[in-house]
């Protein structure tokens, strides 16, 4: 709850520690003014929102090739948001010649990040490693997505709840293609452990390392 002034002429001026995304807000008076009189006058002050949004049919799927002068071995972070009444789906992949890949999937109104590095006689100890956040995510609602890697630290987070885990090194080292795909998969993995549906709803604002996906498909 927000006081407000009690005279007629003064201002009141809250800034929000947390930013707020919304399409309406909503006022509702609480108290009188002590003198007996209600009233009340409001301004809002915000920034633009740019919104780029794309759909899926649970058949489809968008592909970036990475442009390989830009890669950075040791960098990675990819945020989006996303929103479906489809309990599971893919929503990211990206595989490797080797069985490396890096899927990230909703499982029953669930979202898993699931990293694995193909070679269990290398990596005994480290060869899957996979992180669930959140539930009940199939509701239709907005629900926004960032995983980070930097080296070989990690941060996955699904509406500002963060895990933070670390893969040991050999995260550094998955030999991955030069392909990424949002919504599902081309083919099927070249594993051929893969038979998962594809995601069915909504994505906006798909971004990897500063690219905006969704603008790139749409110009290209």
């Amino acid at each position: 709850a927000f006081s407000g002034n009690t005279n007629a002429d003064s201002v009141i001026y809250y800034k929000l520690q947390h930013s707020i995304k919304a399409r309406f807000l909503r006022f509702v008076p609480l108290e009188w003014n002590p003198n007996g009189r209600i009233g009340m006058r409001i301004e809002v002050y915000g920034c633009t929102y740019r919104s780029e949004v794309v759909g899926f049919d649970g058949k489809s799927c968008l592909i970036y090739t990475l442009n390989k002068k830009l890669m950075n071995a040791l960098k990675d972070v990819i945020s989006l948001k996303f929103k479906t009444m489809q309990s599971d789906g893919i929503l990211l992949h990206r595989e490797g010649q080797n069985g490396d890949h890096i899927t990230l999937e909703l499982t029953k109104g669930k979202l898993s990040l699931l990293i694995n590095l193909g070679d269990t006689k290398t990596h005994p100890s480290n060869a899957q490693i996979n992180i669930t956040l959140g539930s009940l995510l199939d509701d239709q609602h907005w629900h926004s997505v960032l995983i980070e890697h930097f080296n070989n630290q990690v941060n996955f987070t699904v509406d500002k709840h963060t895990h933070h885990f670390h893969a040991k090194g050999e995260f550094s080292y998955l030999d991955l293609d030069y392909e990424l795909s949002f919504g599902g998969m081309p083919v099927p993995g070249k594993s051929g452990r893969f038979s998962r549906r594809n995601f069915h709803g909504c994505f906006e604002n798909i971004y990897y390392n500063g690219v905006n996906i969704i603008d790139l498909a749409r110009r290209h």
